[in-house]
């Protein structure tokens, strides 16, 4: 792979880093072969560093346990947050008997998936994204789904599915930064156009506007997806019709966001704030599943994930005033790293 290849997959932190750093007198080394990696030196000489979308600002102890979705849920849960219902880890067969813990395995989480009533979510307890995250209706779907998420994790989370509307809220310290709806990957018809063909005219307009998303066309998710909806790749539809490709609302998979920062209610963004805090993080990205909308009074809510690096890649290149936001974010970010010992 050439240095040129590798620099193409170079995550947005150190590019807008090294882009605002000079206005408050500070400088941004990236190391140069895969650009995943920088350091910082401000005026004082002080030094900070980041790796991805990981900074020098929150706890080593809270953003371990912000990245282990059951950990994060048992301690938002024993504070009183609203966690998804009848959530629970089951781990791969070889894992589940090496940890003492063979009543976890495979054929135990379809137990609990029967238990809660399909559909269910199936998705990693690591990583982010959106990756791996499938529902599910069936047993073959779950056996497929869970095999899946063993190819890269040790653990699955099986959970109850939840219906809302999905929202991102991006917090720094005593401040709720920006706020955004997810909608999932879709296609809107125009009557005469097939699925396939929508979603490749949605993959060339990603590359029009410097979106990085590739979309996949060969994901079983969205195959399920559409065979419940009594639909396929070849289907045609109407006018206007949107029709939904996958579950999770991630950017990363596709999805679209619209910025509802303000129009969001204040009890949510106290909520933000108090939950960023009570897990130990200043930054953070609190994922909210609502029943009505951000802008009322809340009612019946679940916190869905916390995120102690949110990646804000994908939600920056949805548009210009997206972009300047991050920015925005990411020079409050930088003082108060400059400040913080």
């Amino acid at each position: 792979m050439s240095k040129q290849k590798k620099k193409s997959f170079a995550p947005l932190l150190g590019r807008v880093l090294k882009k605002i750093a000079p206005r408050i007198g500070a400088k941004v080394t990236m190391e140069p072969e895969w650009n995943i990696v920088g350091q910082i030196i401000f005026k004082s000489g002080r030094k900070r560093y980041f790796r991805y979308s990981s900074l020098d600002l929150n706890s080593l102890g809270s953003s371990e346990v912000a990245k282990d979705k059951d950990y994060a849920n048992f301690f938002m849960k024993k504070m009183g947050y609203p966690t998804v219902p009848n959530s629970k880890t089951f781990y791969k067969n070889e894992w589940a008997q090496a940890v003492g813990q063979s009543s976890r395995n495979i054929d135990a989480a379809y137990c609990h998936a029967k238990k809660i009533g399909f559909p269910v979510i199936v998705k990693p307890n690591s990583g982010s994204q959106g990756s791996g995250v499938t529902l599910v209706y069936n047993k073959q779907e779950f056996y497929r789904a869970i095999r899946t998420v063993f190819e890269n994790d040790r653990v699955a989370l099986v959970q109850q599915k939840v219906e809302g509307r999905d929202y991102r809220l991006v917090v720094l310290d005593k401040k709720v930064i920006s706020v955004y709806e997810r909608l999932p990957l879709s296609v809107v018809g125009d009557g005469q156009s097939t699925i396939l063909q929508l979603m490749k005219l949605k993959q060339k307009q990603f590359v029009a506007s410097s979106r990085d998303t590739q979309l996949k066309f060969n994901d079983p998710r969205i195959k399920e997806k559409l065979k419940h909806s009594g639909m396929n790749f070849y289907s045609i539809p109407k006018q206007e019709q949107r029709v939904f490709l996958l579950d999770n609302a991630n950017l990363s998979t596709g999805g679209d966001s619209i910025d509802v920062t303000e129009k969001t209610h204040s009890d949510f963004e106290k909520l933000a704030i108090q939950l960023t805090r009570d897990m130990g993080l200043r930054l953070c990205g609190v994922d909210l599943m609502i029943k009505g909308g951000i802008s009322e009074k809340p009612k019946t809510f679940w916190v869905l994930e916390i995120n102690s690096a949110p990646g804000l890649d994908h939600y920056a290149k949805t548009g210009k005033a997206q972009e300047k936001i991050v920015e925005n974010l990411y020079l409050e970010v930088l003082k108060s790293m400059e400040k913080s010992g």
